[in-house]
């Protein structure tokens, strides 16, 4: 993509997945300042991101923006741009002025519950966590993918926390005061105030939001429908760009979604697979505690949360 400017969206939350930025989105949705659009995820940035449905065009993109008042920021969540090794440099082309939320998380329980996800999107078909993991190296190389995956980068997990690169892209393209970081851990333990601080960051006086818990662990009632809906055969694949762009045809997906699922505790991951995978990332760990000037010594031990 090249460069390039647009007038919103003001403020971006890219990730990373699994910590806390659906429930982040809702809670500043609810806002009188703050517009987020109805689709959640619509990652227009990252050329190195899997478009399943076709990516969108720029007017497409600014079309999600155009129910916003003047008066109100304009913001969107799409979790893999953290991830992406391009998408900071580009939305930085867009909007130079842009503020970015990103949000982090234990990187083992955010491994474990990216597998979860994965498996309830019907996008893994290894369904134990540690198996699915060991499949990390050739998954990076196009072996060993599921059948029919429609975004092979969602299921690299030890890619997908390997934060600390991707904190420092950001930090590279954008000042340091255009940069917030949240931690999972605090959304968790007092989320008004979190939320009170994203919404200060981002120039506006605080309100009192509704802090429901958004994607719990959950499992699926049916497996076939759930692949019917999110990898539907030919020809409804075919017009699945336009579908998904249809805001009724959007919320009624999500509505079969919810329908098709049931919340699950997930069970407790094998100990001796949580230290192995915890020490391995140790280094990872230290690199980001300097990049975000915080205590993550909690994120070593390797005890479920």
């Amino acid at each position: 993509m090249g460069p390039m400017e647009l007038d919103r969206p003001d403020f971006f939350i890219v990730g990373a997945p699994k910590c806390g930025t659906t429930t982040l989105a809702r809670s500043l949705a609810e806002h009188r300042r703050i517009f987020m659009p109805a689709h959640k995820e619509p990652y227009y940035f990252g050329d190195d991101l899997t478009h399943r449905h076709g990516r969108m065009s720029r007017s497409e993109y600014a079309a999600l923006f155009s129910p916003a008042r003047p008066d109100q920021l304009a913001g969107e969540a799409s979790t893999w741009s953290l991830w992406s090794s391009t998408a900071a440099a580009e939305i930085r082309s867009a909007r130079p002025d842009a503020r970015i939320i990103i949000m982090l998380r234990n990187p083992v329980d955010m491994i474990v519950s990216l597998h979860s996800e994965m498996v309830w999107e019907a996008e893994e078909d290894v369904l134990d966590v540690e198996a699915a993991v060991a499949l990390d190296e050739d998954r990076g190389v196009g072996r060993g993918l599921p059948a029919g995956i429609g975004r092979p980068e969602t299921v690299r997990y030890r890619s997908a926390a390997d934060f600390a690169p991707q904190v420092e892209r950001y930090l590279a393209a954008f000042p340091r005061e255009q940069v917030h970081v949240i931690l999972f851990d605090d959304l968790v333990a007092d989320p008004s105030t979190v939320h009170r601080e994203a919404v200060r960051f981002l120039g506006l006086d605080p309100d009192s939001p509704t802090l429901d818990r958004w994607n719990a662990n959950k499992v699926v009632r049916s497996r076939r429908l759930q692949r019917l809906l999110l990898a539907p055969p030919w020809p409804i694949s075919a017009a699945m760009p336009t579908l998904r762009r249809s805001m009724p045809m959007h919320r009624l997906r999500d509505q079969l979604l919810r329908l098709n699922s049931r919340e699950r505790a997930r069970p407790p991951v094998d100990a001796a697979f949580r230290r192995r995978l915890s020490a391995e990332l140790w280094p990872m760990i230290d690199r980001l505690e300097t990049l975000v000037d915080r205590d993550l010594s909690a994120w070593k031990e390797a005890r479920e949360p």
